[in-house]
C-alpha cells in the first residue's frame, strides 16, 4: 500500500528586492524588530546574469548578459512590495535555497513567477531538469516563447539589450551642474543606511551614491575592511534602514541632485508617497543637518517642521528632548511694530502698539565685524589688535555702514511684522537678547541683508534649536552671496569711509563752516539726538560728523550724566518730552539743514527740516520750546511766533500754566523799562582775535592768578618734568613752557607731528610749541577755572575782508584795548559768547566801540533788542559822522549802498 505524496509547505512574505531574473529576497512576518529575510532562487530555470559593481580595489568590469536587465525589471515592477506565496525545495547538494513563488491568494489560482518569466522569454529551463515531468512542462512554455520571438528569443542584435553602466563619475560637480536641478528618473538599488542610498539614474545608467539632503540617520559602524559592522548595534540604525527600504528599495523615484560631497552626491528623493526625508524626521528616525540642507532649492522649511513635530511628540531619537532657552507664546511671539532706530546691522529698536519700546535682534545673523590679520589669510583667529585712536566701528569696519544704511533706508519709521524665534539668555555680562524674524511687505529683512553680503549666518551646534525659523533660507542666501562675492565675501573693492568728526573741534569746524554756510540747504542724516534742540548729524556730501544746534528757540534740557561720572544731573521741566519728540521725528531720518553760525565749541547753529517741516517750529508749536530773541532777525520769526502763540492758547506743556494777562503786563513793564542794565566790571584786556573778539582777566582775580602761577612755577621748577615723558592728546589740559621758560596752564588744540598748537587758558594767547615743551599738569592745578574770559565787541562789526581797512581796523582795535584796564559791561549773548561794551574807567563817556566807529574803523551791527536801541542809536550817529567826514573805511563814500547784504548789513 503506497503512502500519499506530502504537499509542500506554503509560506507568505513580502518581496523586498529582486537580485536578478531568477533570484529575490522575501521578508517574512516580523516578530519584534526588522523581520527575517530569505533569499530564494527560482527552481528549474536560469536567467541572464547582471553586471556586478567593481570592488573597492578595482578589477575587471563585468557586463550584463543580454536581457538580464529586462528580466530583473520584469520581476521588480511586478513583485517588489507585493505579498507572495512561496514553497521551498530540499536541496541537499547546495547552500542556496530554491523554490517557487506565486503572486496571488493561493498557489492553485496565483500566478507562478517561474512560468511568467519563461513565457516572456526572459529565462531558460535548466538542462538538468528538462527530462523531469515539471521540466518538460516548463520547456513547453519556453518553446512557445521561442516561437513567438519573445525576450531573448527575439531576432536582432542582442547587444542592444546590454546596459552601458557608468559605475564612476569623474567630475561630480560638473555632473550636478549638467543636471541643472531637474528631477532625474532613477531606481534605488541599495540602502546603506537610513539617509544614504545607491541608485541608477535612468535611462543612461549612471550609478551614484546619494546622501539625502537635509537629514542624517544613525549609521552603522564600519569594520576593519570599511564595511558595515552589523554585530555592533547602533540605536535606531537598523530601524531607520528598514523604514527606508520598505518605502524606497527598488522603487521608481525621481532624484534631484543638489550638490556633491567628495565623490558622493547630495540630493532629494521625490516619491509618489511623499518625501522620505520628511517622513524620517516626522517619525524621529533622523535629525536635520544644516550643511546639506543649505543645498536644497526648496522644502527645507517642511523638514524643520517635521523635526519639530517629532520633538514635540518625543519620538525615538527625541525621547529625552528638552527645549533649550525660554519659550515664547501668544502676543509676545508675534506682533507688529514701528521701527524707530537701527542700532546696528542686526539690532533694531521698535515701538509697540501700546507706545512702549523694545530692542530686538535679527535671528541667526551676524553683522560685519572687525577682521583680524590671520582671518584675512584663512588662518586661526588671532587676539584682537588694539584699535587706533578715534576708531569708529560704524565707519571703520568694512561693510558695517552699508549694512546699517540698508536697514535704515528700508525700515526707519516703517511698520514691520515680528516673529520671535528664540530668546538668548543673558551670559558673559551680555543682556538677554530677543531674536526675531522681521518682515516688511512679505520680505525677510535678515535674508535680504545676507543676500547682499551685508551679514553672515551664525553656525550652531547640531543639537541647538535656538535659531531662526527661516534658517535654511538664510544659509541659501549666504551661499548665493558668497558665490557672487558680494559684500563681506568680496576679495576686492572693500569700501572705506574717511569720516571726519568735527564735533568739539573748533579748528576743524572753522574750515567747514564757510562751505556749509554757502550751501544754503544741505542733506544730512540724524545719527543721535542729545536733547530736543541738539543733534549729531552725518553730512554725506562733506563726509563729516557735526553737532548741530537748532536756531531761534530755547529748548528745555533733559537729564544727563555728570561729567565726572557722578550722579545724573536732573533735567529741566519737559526736557525729556522735548528729547523724545525730536528723537521720534528725526532719529536716523534724512533731513535738510541750513547753517547760519557756529559757537566757540565748534557746534553749528541753524535750521533743520524733516519731511519739509521746520523742526524749530514743530517744537515751539508743541509747547516744548520757546522763541529765543535771536530769532527776531530770522525769516522764520513770524512762523515761530505764530507757533508759540498757538501753544500758549492751547496751554500745552511749557505753557500749561500760562496766563495771558500776566504776559501782557510783563510786556508793558518791559516797554516802560527799556533802559539797558549797566553793571561794569574791571577787566584787563590781554588778547584780541581776528573776529573782533578779545580775552580779558577780571582785575579782582589778579592776586588769585598770581598765587596760582607762583605755586605752578615753584612745583614744576623744583621737580622739572622729563622731556618727552608726556604724550599730549587733543583737548588735554596740560602745562606748557612759554618763551620765558616758565610753565603755564594750556589746552592742546591741535597736534601735527612733534608740534602742538596750545591755548594758554589764563592769558588768552595761542602758540605752536614742540611737544617736548609740554608736560602733564598736576591734578591740583586743574580745579581752578580759566582766568581768561572770551568776549565779543557788542553792536559793532568789522569791514568786509576784501576792504583795505579790514586789517587796519583789527590793528587799531588791538592798540586801543590790549593790556589796558577797562570797564566791561555784558550786553547780550550769542552762540554761547558774551558780547560787551568797553569804556575807559577815567572817562566813562569814552566808549571804545563808539570811538572806533566814529574814526571809520568799525561798522554798526544793528540790534533789535529794545534795551539796546539807545546804544545802537549812539553808534549809528557816530557812523554818520564818519561818513560825512569820509574817514578811513568811508574815504570813498558809503560802502553799504551797493550790496548791504553782502557785508552782513540790513538783516
Amino acid at each position: 500500500m503506497s503512502t500519499p505524496q506530502q504537499q509542500p509547505k506554503v509560506n507568505r512574505g513580502i518581496v523586498k528586492q529582486i537580485l536578478s531574473g531568477d533570484s529575490l529576497i522575501i521578508r517574512g512576518q516580523p516578530k519584534g524588530g526588522p523581520p527575517p529575510e530569505k533569499q530564494i532562487n527560482l527552481s528549474y530555470i536560469t536567467a541572464p546574469k547582471l553586471a556586478r559593481r567593481p570592488g573597492p580595489g578595482g578589477g575587471e568590469i563585468s557586463k550584463d548578459e543580454p536581457y538580464a536587465w529586462e528580466a530583473r525589471e520584469f520581476l521588480r515592477k511586478k513583485l517588489v512590495g507585493e505579498e507572495v506565496l512561496f514553497t521551498l525545495e530540499n536541496s541537499p547538494n547546495t547552500t542556496r535555497e530554491y523554490g517557487s513563488v506565486y503572486l496571488g491568494k493561493d498557489i492553485t489560482t496565483g500566478e507562478n513567477v517561474t512560468e511568467l518569466l519563461l513565457a516572456e522569454g526572459l529565462a531558460s529551463v535548466r538542462d538538468s531538469v528538462r527530462q523531469t515531468a515539471e521540466g518538460k512542462r516548463l520547456a513547453e512554455i519556453e518553446e512557445a516563447a521561442k516561437s513567438a520571438g519573445k525576450g531573448k528569443h527575439a531576432s536582432g542584435d542582442h547587444n542592444e539589450h546590454v546596459r552601458d553602466i557608468k559605475w564612476n563619475i569623474e567630475d561630480p560637480r560638473a555632473f550636478v551642474d549638467k543636471c541643472g536641478g531637474k528631477p532625474q528618473s532613477a531606481v534605488i538599488e541599495h540602502v546603506r543606511d537610513g539617509s544614504t542610498v545607491r541608485a541608477f539614474l535612468l535611462p543612461d545608467f549612471y550609478h551614484i551614491t546619494l546622501m539625502i539632503a537635509g537629514v542624517r540617520c544613525p549609521g552603522f559602524k564600519l569594520d576593519a575592511d570599511g564595511k558595515p559592522d552589523l554585530q555592533t548595534k547602533v540605536p535606531l540604525a537598523e530601524e531607520a534602514k528598514f523604514f527606508v527600504e520598505r518605502v524606497l528599495l527598488q522603487r521608481d523615484v525621481q532624484i534631484v541632485l543638489e550638490s556633491n560631497n567628495n565623490m558622493n552626491f547630495v540630493g532629494s528623493i521625490i516619491h509618489p508617497r511623499g518625501n522620505i526625508a520628511e517622513e524620517l524626521l516626522r517619525q524621529g528616525f533622523a535629525r536635520c543637518v544644516d550643511w546639506s540642507m543649505a543645498f536644497m532649492k526648496s522644502g527645507a522649511d517642511k523638514l524643520r517642521a517635521a523635526e519639530r513635530e517629532a520633538k514635540e511628540k518625543k519620538l525615538r531619537f527625541w525621547k529625552e528632548y528638552q527645549p533649550s532657552g525660554p519659550q515664547v507664546s501668544g502676543k509676545e511671539k508675534e506682533f507688529s511694530a514701528n521701527v524707530v532706530e537701527v542700532i546696528n546691522g542686526d539690532a533694531l529698536q521698535v515701538k509697540l502698539a501700546d507706545g512702549s519700546s523694545k530692542k530686538i535682534f535679527l535671528a541667526s545673523i551676524r553683522p560685519p565685524r572687525e577682521q583680524r590679520p590671520s582671518e584675512e589669510k584663512g588662518g586661526e583667529p588671532a587676539a584682537p589688535a588694539p584699535r587706533p585712536k578715534g576708531f569708529r566701528p560704524l565707519y571703520d569696519i568694512p561693510w558695517m555702514f552699508e549694512a546699517r544704511e540698508f536697514l535704515r533706508k528700508k525700515l526707519i519709521n516703517k511698520r514691520v511684522h515680528v516673529v520671535v524665534d528664540y530668546i538668548q539668555a543673558a551670559r558673559d555680562n551680555f543682556p538677554e537678547k530677543i531674536c526675531c524674524t522681521v518682515t516688511i511687505g512679505g520680505q525677510n529683512i535678515a535674508e535680504a541683508l545676507v543676500a547682499k553680503g551685508l551679514a553672515t549666518v551664525v553656525r550652531y551646534r547640531q543639537d541647538d534649536d535656538q535659531r531662526s525659523s527661516h534658517y535654511d533660507d538664510l544659509l541659501a542666501a549666504e551661499m548665493k552671496a558668497s558665490k557672487s562675492s558680494q559684500g563681506v565675501h568680496a576679495k576686492k573693492s572693500i569700501p572705506s569711509h574717511r569720516v571726519i568728526d568735527i564735533s568739539g573741534d573748533p579748528t576743524k569746524a572753522k574750515q567747514f563752516f564757510p562751505f556749509l554756510q554757502r550751501a544754503q540747504r544741505t542733506e544730512a542724516v540724524v545719527e543721535f539726538v542729545t536733547s530736543g534742540s541738539r543733534l549729531r548729524l552725518y553730512i554725506p556730501k562733506e563726509t563729516c560728523l557735526v553737532t548741530f544746534l537748532l536756531a531761534g528757540i530755547q529748548c528745555p534740557r533733559g537729564s544727563r550724566p555728570a561729567p565726572s561720572g557722578g550722579q545724573v544731573q536732573e533735567g529741566e521741566p519737559f526736557g525729556e518730552e522735548a528729547l523724545h519728540f525730536t528723537r521720534e521725528r528725526c532719529l536716523q531720518r534724512e533731513v535738510e539743514i541750513s547753517v547760519e553760525s557756529m559757537d566757540k565749541a565748534g557746534n553749528f547753529i541753524g535750521w533743520l527740516w524733516v519731511e519739509t517741516h521746520n523742526l524749530s517750529v514743530l517744537l515751539v508749536e508743541s509747547g516744548l520750546a520757546s522763541v529765543h530773541f535771536t530769532a527776531e532777525r530770522s525769516e522764520h520769526f513770524r512762523a515761530l511766533k505764530s507757533a508759540e502763540d498757538q501753544a500758549k492758547s492751547k496751554k500745552i506743556n511749557l505753557w500749561k500754566n500760562y496766563v495771558e494777562v500776566e504776559e501782557e503786563e510783563k510786556k508793558i513793564e518791559e516797554d516802560r523799562n527799556i533802559e539797558r542794565r549797566v553793571d561794569y566790571q574791571k577787566v584787563l584786556v590781554i588778547e584780541t582775535t581776528d573776529e573782533l573778539q578779545f580775552y580779558a582777566q577780571m582785575v579782582d582775580q589778579g592776586t588769585k592768578l598770581e598765587a596760582l602761577m607762583g605755586r605752578l612755577h615753584q612745583e614744576l621748577g623744583a621737580s622739572p618734568p622729563l622731556p618727552g615723558a608726556y604724550t599730549p592728546k587733543r583737548g588735554d589740559l596740560c602745562a606748557a613752557k612759554f618763551v620765558d621758560d616758565q610753565w603755564y596752564r594750556a589746552k592742546v588744540e591741535k597736534l601735527s607731528g612733534n608740534k602742538a598748537t596750545v591755548f594758554y587758558v589764563d592769558y588768552g594767547n595761542r602758540e605752536i610749541v614742540e611737544t617736548t615743551r609740554l608736560a602733564a599738569l598736576p591734578a591740583s592745578f586743574a580745579q581752578d577755572k580759566p582766568f581768561a574770559h572770551q568776549y565779543g565787541l557788542a553792536c559793532a562789526q568789522l569791514p568786509p575782508k576784501d576792504n583795505e581797512y579790514h586789517e587796519e581796523a583789527l590793528q587799531q582795535f588791538g592798540q586801543d584795548v590790549k593790556n589796558r584796564r577797562l570797564l566791561l559791561n555784558v550786553e547780550y549773548k550769542n552762540n554761547g559768547i558774551s558780547y560787551a561794551t568797553l569804556v575807559d574807567p577815567e572817562k566813562p563817556e569814552d566808549d571804545v566801540a563808539r570811538l572806533l566807529i566814529e574814526d571809520g574803523y568799525l561798522l554798526v551791527e544793528p540790534r533789535r533788542e529794545k534795551r539796546l536801541q539807545k546804544l545802537v542809536q549812539e553808534y549809528q550817529t557816530a557812523q554818520e559822522n564818519a561818513k560825512k567826514n569820509h574817514v578811513n573805511v568811508w574815504q570813498y563814500g558809503d560802502i553799504t549802498e551797493d550790496d548791504a547784504k553782502e557785508f552782513g548789513l540790513g538783516r
